[in-house]
């Protein structure tokens, strides 16, 4: 069951900088966000508290009903912080532990099949392309079947070309899953193409100062006069540097 993310009020603080908020946001169960901004307005420190890397300096995050397991969330970075020494399959079962022998193995097989890997199972990291090495890290965060899977710039060290096929790959992923995404990506088109809402952040405190859901098919064509239209929309948000919160 896809979880509901309902964030109030939030700030987080490092001594006394504040870098985030305050922030209010409802992200719909079963759906892709994505957070787009300016470099330093608090993308990946939002993500984090989302993920309970960080702890909010004030005001809450409630995921799902509140009584979420650590496993039910998912992970993936921007690089793929894969371990060398194990195997593809051991890497994808990592987040695994405690679960019985025959239902890991069946999760892993799955999860590889799912991002393309079952023939990869026995190679080890250094044997992989980066965009294999990726699917890994996809492969590793949906093995356990988390509720809500966080995605921070999981595509930007990649070849364009590579970097479509991952976006086309998480499509397919978010159709089996059915998870609530929330990723965080600096490439506008990737946005556009993926994502069912996007949220702009900026500013030092980062605020929210754009909320948007493209009425757009997924994938998106991005040649398309409406991908373009919603291109420019959001560009304008962010090249204006509005003081209210803009949506659409």
């Amino acid at each position: 069951m896809p979880y509901a993310l309902d964030i109030t009020d939030l700030e987080k603080s490092y001594g006394e900088s504040r870098v985030l908020g305050p922030i209010n946001l409802h992200l719909t169960p079963g759906t892709i966000t994505a957070i787009i901004g300016r470099s330093g307005c608090g993308k990946t420190t939002l993500l984090r508290c989302l993920g309970g890397l960080e702890t909010p300096t004030s005001g809450g995050i409630k995921v799902g009903d509140g009584n979420v397991r650590q496993r039910d969330i998912g992970y993936v970075f921007q690089e793929p912080r894969l371990m060398p020494w194990l195997s593809v399959a051991k890497n994808t079962a990592f987040g695994l532990k405690g679960i019985k022998r025959q239902a890991r193995d069946e999760a892993v097989a799955e999860a590889l099949k799912l991002v393309g890997l079952t023939e990869a199972a026995g190679l080890l990291p250094k044997q992989l392309s980066g965009g294999m090495a990726q699917r890994v890290a996809l492969a590793r965060a949906l093995a356990p079947r988390p509720a809500l899977i966080l995605l921070d710039e999981p595509f930007s060290a990649l070849d364009p070309f590579t970097r479509e096929q991952m976006q086309d790959h998480l499509l397919h992923l978010h159709g089996y899953y059915g998870a609530t995404m929330v990723m965080i990506t600096h490439d506008m088109d990737e946005a556009l193409a993926l994502a069912q809402r996007v949220i702009v952040l900026n500013g030092a405190p980062g605020k929210v100062i754009g909320d948007f859901t493209p009425d757009l098919p997924r994938p998106a064509a991005r040649t398309s006069m409406a991908f373009f239209n919603w291109k420019r929309r959001i560009t304008e948000v962010l090249s204006d540097r509005p003081a209210h919160r803009l949506s659409a």
